[in-house]
């Protein structure tokens, strides 16, 4: 196989999560081996639809996921479970980032493949840590928001560039150090040191949004700044809310003026 589109596919169809992160690694290395290409004579792509995913977790509503304190063994595997359940999802968001969009730079095919890579380490690790508290990925419900996004940004470029990893994904960079915080003060240094590497990488997977985001506007002569908010009004019509990782936004991509404007959106 040469296509990266269809190397892409195969990837995102894996149901196991092993075989996900086998796929995933060979690929990257292929990629970087010079052995794979986004060939122009590849298939369209499919409809989207469920990317492949084991029978579990159970998916319901984000409403019903409980909510479990972090003072009890129990609830830190759930908060271990539920990064652990968005890493897995980004994984197939980055695959799909590759397959789904067409006629782009070998560099924007190369930001989402390494994104891709760099995701199903995260979910390794925190797979190897749940398993050291005496769970595995299944074990707690979760939702499915990250990719209900994908499915409704699915036939427009600049909507995913600006929603998934400048949005949904960038909520990582704002909750993560509290998180990071609370576990430390319980001592919990095996979950910290994790989620310190995941902080410190996803900061260039929101930069890989911005920069294709602004790409797609300046492809199509759009203010990036307005249209921002304009998808974000459209497809979440809803306020955010913060705090917002100020720094790690800015780090990432953000500017002052989108910054403003986005704490001007907090309730």
């Amino acid at each position: 196989m040469t296509d990266l589109h269809a190397a892409a596919k195969r990837c995102l169809d894996a149901t196991d999560p092993a075989e996900k992160l086998r796929l995933t690694r060979e690929t990257w290395e292929s990629l970087l081996a010079g052995e794979l290409r986004a060939e122009p004579s590849s298939p369209p792509p499919e409809p989207i639809g469920a990317p492949g995913r084991p029978a579990k977790p159970l998916l319901v509503n984000a409403r019903q996921v409980p909510q479990r304190g972090l003072g009890s063994a129990e609830g830190r595997a759930a908060l271990v479970h539920a990064v652990a359940h968005i890493e897995f999802n980004a994984i197939n968001l980055a695959w799909d980032a590759v397959y789904r969009f067409r006629g782009k730079p070998d560099e924007y095919y190369r930001d989402w493949a390494s994104c891709a890579n760099d995701e199903a380490r995260h979910f390794a690790m925190l797979s190897a840590r749940l398993t050291e508290m005496g769970h595995i990925y299944g074990d707690f419900d979760a939702h499915d928001g990250l990719w209900a996004m994908a499915e409704k940004t699915a036939d427009h470029d600049t909507a995913r560039m600006a929603l998934v990893p400048r949005v949904l994904e960038a909520r990582g960079l704002d909750v993560t150090p509290g998180m990071i915080e609370r576990l430390r003060h319980l001592g919990d240094t095996r979950t910290v040191a994790i989620l310190e590497v995941i902080l410190r990488e996803e900061v260039a997977h929101v930069a890989a949004g911005t920069r294709w985001y602004r790409y797609c506007c300046e492809r199509d002569g759009l203010d990036p700044i307005d249209t921002f908010f304009e998808l974000l009004h459209e497809y979440m019509g809803v306020s955010l809310r913060g705090p917002f990782n100020l720094p790690a936004r800015r780090e990432a991509g953000f500017d002052e003026r989108e910054l403003d404007q986005l704490l001007a959106l907090m309730p």
